[in-house]
């Protein structure tokens, strides 16, 4: 992480109703109108600050994470993230796709890439540049991060740029496994969105066999 982004005054969390992204707060104003009970805000990150495992997804799903208020949580991709979570101890308790489900995290945390939810679920380059530093606060907050999983190349790409990687030396593939710094190491998975498990882009063993490298290296 470079000087000038360290100095940034940004906190690891957007505010709730961030300004930064002209085009993504017109589409929480839509949501807005359309659903004034949803959370439909700048999504926190989810888990534990001493986690040894950092999780970043794209962005908040319409129906999901914009609509409860935590990662993942309300549409198909958080099924099958918090089920695999569950089974391999990096969350306790019963996931029922709701924030006061009673979920609780164990030495991971859950965070995005772009914090507020885009339209189409396709932010646009300014957008995912525009929340780096937030992210980059996120990543300097957690003392005893050891590895960093990337649901997606959005998320991997965001991880690499805020840790000043280059991206062609770290290319993007399900189940590849980065060195990067000081110990620090990037995993990628596809991302477990309903699409990529329905087309069988990503299955169910293929998702638990990057879990099963990552909790056999944390140990």
């Amino acid at each position: 992480m470079s000087a000038a982004a360290a100095e940034i005054p940004f906190g690891p969390e957007a505010p709730p109703k961030c300004t930064r992204c002209p085009r993504l707060v017109t589409y929480r104003k839509e949501n807005e109108l359309q659903e004034p009970q949803w959370f439909n805000g700048a999504v926190p990150s989810f888990g534990t600050p001493n986690a040894r495992l950092l999780i970043v997804g794209l962005a908040p799903g319409r129906n999901g994470a914009n609509r409860t208020g935590r990662p993942f949580t309300g549409d198909y991709a958080g099924d099958l993230l918090y089920e695999t979570l569950i089974d391999y101890g990096f969350a306790e308790g019963e996931y029922r796709a709701c924030v006061d489900d009673g979920l609780k995290l164990r030495d991971c945390m859950i965070t995005n890439a772009v914090r507020c939810v885009p339209p189409e679920n396709k932010p646009e380059p300014k957008e995912i540049a525009n929340c780096r530093p937030f992210f980059e606060a996120r990543l300097a907050s957690l003392p005893k991060l050891k590895i960093i999983l990337a649901l997606g190349r959005i998320a991997h790409d965001q991880t690499l740029t805020a840790l000043e990687k280059r991206k062609t030396l770290h290319p993007f593939a399900h189940g590849a496994r980065h060195e990067l710094s000081q110990g620090l190491v990037l995993y990628d998975s596809f991302h477990c969105s309903r699409y990529n498990t329905n087309t069988r882009r990503l299955t169910p063993a293929m998702f638990r066999a990057v879990f099963n490298a990552i909790k056999q290296e944390l140990g």
